[in-house]
């Protein structure tokens, strides 16, 4: 699975879950105030699409979750592969 996935997958278990504890109608409801975390990842998942950036994103990737390479762009893609690259040199000594 790759990071992306995994976040799209977070995102959606969040949004589900905060409806799910919130809406009156539900028979899980709580509280209205659930509904407020709906809004942050909503909030996050726009401003990741402007920015690019997405704090979840570089959790994932420190933990080793392989990043989708048709996703990357041609920079990213670079300093991937350089990063690779120095790590086996490391690895070779």
């Amino acid at each position: 699975m790759t990071v992306q996935r995994i976040v799209h997958i977070i995102a959606g278990t969040l949004i589900l879950l905060s409806l799910a504890l919130g809406a009156e109608s539900s028979p899980l409801f709580q509280n209205i105030h659930w509904l407020w975390l709906s809004v942050f990842v909503g909030a996050n998942l726009l401003q990741s699409g402007i920015t690019r950036w997405c704090l979840m994103d570089q959790i994932l990737t420190k933990l080793g979750v392989p990043i989708a390479e048709h996703c990357m762009r041609k920079e990213e893609q670079q300093r991937h592969t350089r990063e690779e690259d120095t790590g086996n040199d490391r690895r070779a000594r």
